[in-house]
């Protein structure tokens, strides 16, 4: 698939009026979000619709949300103002955009599916881009995700193991890591029981 269709593709599943995965923070977000220092630089990896985004800036931070549609991200500013607080967007195709260097109090992740080929060299550039003593969270569906059928990429090499994400971030301090199976209902996209992973750590 061209980056030209890939890019097109979310455009279409954006453009209803309602938001694909809801307008609700991810759950695993919200319950570490007291993790953050106040008025933390926060970088949203894929962040759609701007859902957790949004959220993270009403609770007082500096949120920039990054995705590659352009619809998307329209709601997502649509989303912010309807919550009374304000995100930057950066539309950019994330295997080539430069995260920075020691940029970003924190860095979120919640269901950013990539081929492990191209998760090769973003991840090694998020731990490069946090702060030192910056937190990355991150959720995704585990390939036993595809016995369910309640969201997320027909494909394993998309998803993520607790084993994968312990060798790729082993230089930082990992706060939580955990493989279950939980009830995700986001929206239209995430619909019921999902097996996924979530990862807090820090630099």
């Amino acid at each position: 698939m061209s980056d030209d269709k890939k890019f097109r593709d979310w455009d279409d599943r954006y453009a209803g009026s309602d938001y694909l995965f809801g307008t609700a923070p991810n759950d695993f977000l919200k319950s570490v979000a007291d993790r953050l220092a106040p008025n933390s630089q926060i970088l949203c990896l894929a962040d759609g619709e701007g859902r957790n985004g949004a959220y993270l800036a009403t609770l007082g931070h500096k949120v920039t949300a990054i995705d590659q549609s352009r619809v998307g991200l329209e709601k997502a500013k649509k989303l912010a103002e309807q919550k009374q607080v304000s995100i930057e967007t950066i539309e950019a195709d994330l295997a080539e955009y430069d995260l920075g260097v020691e940029s970003w109090d924190c860095i979120v992740s919640i269901f950013f599916h990539i081929p492990s080929a191209v998760r090769a060299h973003i991840y090694p550039r998020i731990i490069t881009a946090l702060k030192p003593g910056g937190i990355l969270i991150l959720e995704s569906y585990t390939p036993e995700q595809l016995n369910h059928g309640t969201g997320g990429p027909p494909i394993a090499d998309l998803m993520l193991t607790k084993d994968e994400l312990a060798q790729i971030f082993s230089e930082m301090n990992l706060k939580h890591l955990q493989e279950l199976e939980r009830e995700v209902i986001e929206g239209a996209g995430h619909t019921g029981l999902a097996s996924v992973v979530q990862l807090l750590a820090l630099r």
